[in-house]
């Protein structure tokens, strides 16, 4: 399996070598076109399907998304991804580390460095105007939680304290493991594809039932709507229209031209395809998001870092734990980048139903999108680089 990915893959070894220059660069030009030409990228962000108010799927994202998942899931045998389902030990660590471990390390870290050491420098006095809580018409003055409510522009909100609304925020990462993007994760670090797809769907199941109930819990601000619509919806855009199309068009092109011919043809056209539409989906996310980084660059950094920490700890406990129970790199590397990586997407979504687009809430979850991508990008380096941890070792480039 690894030197037929290795073979499949050798497309992309221009693209991967020079990968974090590749993704700075792209940082940069979203932000310098959101500048240059806000218009544009105004008009691009504004192409969205609503839930209410709050813009759940970007449709250029979208598009951009189909194209990075395409090339991976037509590549996945669906015969073994029965095998994978069968493996008990990966997809019991990956609900252990998403659900079990991570929302509550999310909440400690989070609340230590936004609450206690970086306190003076958000301000003790900051505060942030969100949205009233869904089912309440509260009078003015009246305190609720750690906020209270008043007038804003004619309009009742929540006055809390500015730190609490960025830790809101990255409580809704915490509780929103990757369901989209680690198949990208996976597919670069020359994991089982099969057994990622598994865990792909078994959390997005869990994620409908668990991300209101812990996440009411963590907020602690009552019971929490779950945004039913926008996991329905990104689930079935991100992952199952890439997956029943590379189902399909797999089988069809297998049967039109053989299996020789989809391996040694097909898919050494389709492997630069994955990185290239990563690269523009950055562009278009700092197209849209540039602004707010821009003003807020030491708020950035205040949120970052405990965000940062929060994706080292889970992958390393998870890869630590995958290396104790002897499981395979194959298997190893995914189930420990899956609990590593977050749904930004739907973070990002409820963050802008609960508290509002302008929020301290949905800042964090946008300085999720900023560290995602090039922390992920190291993680796949260090599993490239350990595979010799594992009994089974995997060639790579």
């Amino acid at each position: 399996m690894g030197i037929e990915r290795r073979e499949e893959g050798r497309g992309l070894g221009f693209f991967e070598a020079y990968l974090y220059a590749w993704v700075i660069l792209c940082i940069v030009a979203g932000v310098v076109l959101g500048k240059a030409a806000p218009g544009i990228a105004k008009y691009l962000d504004g192409l969205a399907i609503y839930v209410g108010q709050a813009p759940v799927v970007s449709i250029p994202i979208a598009i951009c998304l189909f194209f990075m998942m395409y090339p991976i899931m037509v590549k996945i045998d669906f015969a073994e991804v029965i095998k994978a389902g069968k493996s008990g030990k990966p997809v019991g660590l990956t609900l252990f580390l998403n659900w079990a471990v991570k929302p509550f390390t999310m909440y400690g870290i989070a609340l230590f460095f936004l609450g206690t050491a970086f306190y003076s420098l958000i301000g003790p006095e900051a505060v942030d105007h969100v949205k009233m809580p869904f089912g309440l018409d509260l009078p003015v003055g009246t305190a609720y939680g750690a906020g209270k409510v008043i007038t804003a522009g004619g309009v009742k909100v929540l006055e809390v304290p500015l730190w609490r609304s960025y830790l809101a925020g990255c409580i809704l990462l915490g509780i929103a493991p990757c369901t989209a993007m680690v198949l990208v994760w996976g597919f670069l670090a020359r994991g089982n594809d099969g057994l990622t797809l598994v865990m792909v769907a078994i959390n997005s199941l869990t994620m409908l039932v668990l991300y209101g109930v812990l996440g009411g819990f963590l907020l602690g601000v009552g019971r929490l709507p779950v945004p039913w619509q926008a996991l329905v919806l990104s689930i079935g855009i991100y992952v199952a229209l890439p997956l029943v199309a590379g189902y399909i068009s797999r089988k069809a092109i297998i049967n039109a031209k053989g299996e020789a011919w989809f391996k040694e043809k097909f898919l050494h056209l389709l492997t630069p395809i994955t990185i290239i539409a990563l690269l523009i989906t950055l562009i278009l996310l700092f197209s849209f998001k540039g602004d707010v980084i821009l003003s807020n660059p030491l708020t950035i950094l205040w949120i970052a870092i405990p965000l940062f920490i929060q994706t080292n700890l889970i992958y390393w406990l998870g890869y630590g734990l995958a290396r104790w129970l002897k499981l395979e790199y194959q298997d190893a590397a995914p189930a420990a980048m899956i609990g590593a990586s977050n749904h930004f997407e739907v973070a990002i979504a409820a963050a802008t139903m609960l508290f509002g687009l302008s929020s301290g809430a949905a800042l964090a979850t946008v300085v999720g999108v900023l560290i995602e991508v090039p922390v992920m990008l190291m993680l796949v380096k260090i599993c490239l680089n350990t595979t010799h941890w594992f009994s089974n070792k995997v060639p790579v480039h």
